[in-house]
């Protein structure tokens, strides 16, 4: 159902093919209106003057075409009041003129405003779920810990933070832990039952794989979709206390400097899983975390012609490196970027993992852009000026959305983190 078709009828009049008002029947609220005082007048007659050509060209319409028409205008009762109305024609079956259905504008009006408020608390409400769920997210990678959620019944990854992630693959969909050592398999399902009966686990050893021992703990979250371990998973020293994963890397490091790139990074596997991003790989495919590609396909986001990322893996065991291979990048929100990619394995004889440079082919996009007009006509110049206001006025409506969330607003505008630093530098936002 329509908006206006929450109202009933004001007043409904049959109207010959002449315009002419041949019964007039109103609603109870004006029921005290002598609307058979219009029998016989034309349409245009009770309408005040200067608003007769909607009026006209519904009649018109309607007689030449026998279409329906829609429109507002100022109907003017017979005991003198005026009424803001919606009128709807809707031609008789008959060709002998059609029916026009009033409705009062302002409770119309009045309903779309509200409908508007409406959908503007839903989209606030939509965005501080958003900064509450980023805040979430922010808070977990930044744990000194691995923490990992599983599901109860299958002990099944359903969200982990980076630590979680790249030292234990503990990514969603995997299971956790599951070639333990039958004594601390035992002590696992020790552990998770004490959880499950109290709520929280104290701390046990466990020994996972030839690594250094593990320090574990779990509690348990109920929420709608179900029941979850929150489990917490650190290494042990060897004077036995715990310390972060996988250690916290020096400023110099290789990792530390890869992660603070411009240009988007990333590592993959043979199967083409990605084992390791940066942050402007993560803004190039509008994820808002690691652990949100972490598992994942590349494929996912890359797409090449003939072949998708299985031409570039093949392309680095075949020549032992790719210099520049042209991509689509298809961003989580659903923006899309045109990127080079270079890329090289671990070893020449078959590589293990695959580091991968995606940059934005702005520079081509810019190669590929049409020549300045030698004669610099003033056309060019306005054209080139209202795209530039339009995009400026876009920018800023989107960070005025977003509280000056950069990645919030380049969510909504359907591109990547990168692209929208471009453009606020370009424009001094």
């Amino acid at each position: 159902m329509n908006e206006s078709g929450r109202f009933p009828a004001d007043i409904t009049l049959a109207v010959d093919g002449d315009g002419v008002i041949r019964k007039a029947v109103p609603s109870q609220a004006l029921s005290d209106e002598p609307l058979d005082d219009w029998l016989g007048q034309r349409w245009i007659e009770t309408v005040l003057t200067g608003a007769t050509g909607p009026v006209e060209n519904a009649v018109d319409l309607g007689r030449r075409e026998g279409e329906s028409s829609s429109f507002v205008v100022n109907q003017r009762l017979p005991s003198g009041r005026e009424i803001l109305l919606e009128y709807t024609t809707v031609k008789l079956p008959s060709g002998s003129g059609f029916i026009a259905i009033g409705k009062n504008f302002q409770a119309i009006s009045d309903l779309r405003t509200r409908l508007a408020a409406v959908q503007l608390e839903r989209e606030q409400d939509y965005w501080k779920l958003r900064e509450v769920e980023t805040r979430y997210r922010a808070l977990l990678d930044a744990a000194s810990e691995a923490v990992a959620l599983v599901r109860v019944g299958t002990l099944r990854v359903v969200e982990s933070n980076a630590l979680a992630a790249k030292a234990f693959g503990l990514v969603p969909g995997a299971e956790f832990f599951p070639d333990l050592p039958e004594r601390d398999r035992k002590a696992l399902d020790g552990l998770l039952e004490t959880a499950r009966m109290t709520g929280r686990a104290p701390r046990i050893v466990l020994h996972h794989a030839a690594d250094a021992p593990l320090s574990l703990r779990a509690s348990t979250l109920t929420s709608e979709a179900g029941t979850f371990y929150l489990l917490q998973v650190s290494r042990l020293t060897d004077s036995g206390f715990e310390t972060a994963s996988s250690g916290e890397p020096p400023a110099w490091s290789l990792e530390s400097l890869v992660r603070r790139l411009p240009q988007a990074f990333l590592v993959v596997d043979r199967n083409g899983v990605v084992r390791s991003a940066n942050h402007a790989f993560l803004d190039l495919v509008q994820a808002e975390f690691e652990t949100a590609v972490l598992g994942k396909s590349a494929n996912r986001w890359l797409s090449l012609p003939g072949g998708g990322l299985r031409r570039i893996l093949d392309r680095i065991e075949q020549r032992g490196v790719v210099q520049s291979m042209r991509a689509t990048v298809m961003g989580e929100r659903g923006g899309t970027a045109e990127v080079d990619i270079f890329a090289a394995g671990d070893r020449d004889d078959r590589p293990n993992a695959f580091a991968l440079i995606v940059r934005e082919a702005l520079a081509d996009a810019a190669a590929g852009a049409s020549p300045p007009d030698p004669s610099g006509s003033s056309l060019g110049k306005a054209v080139r000026s209202s795209v530039e206001a339009i995009e400026r006025q876009r920018l800023s409506e989107a960070l005025a959305r977003s509280g000056g969330n950069r990645t919030l607003a380049a969510e909504s505008l359907g591109i990547s983190r990168q692209s929208l630093h471009a453009k606020l530098r370009k424009y001094a936002l």
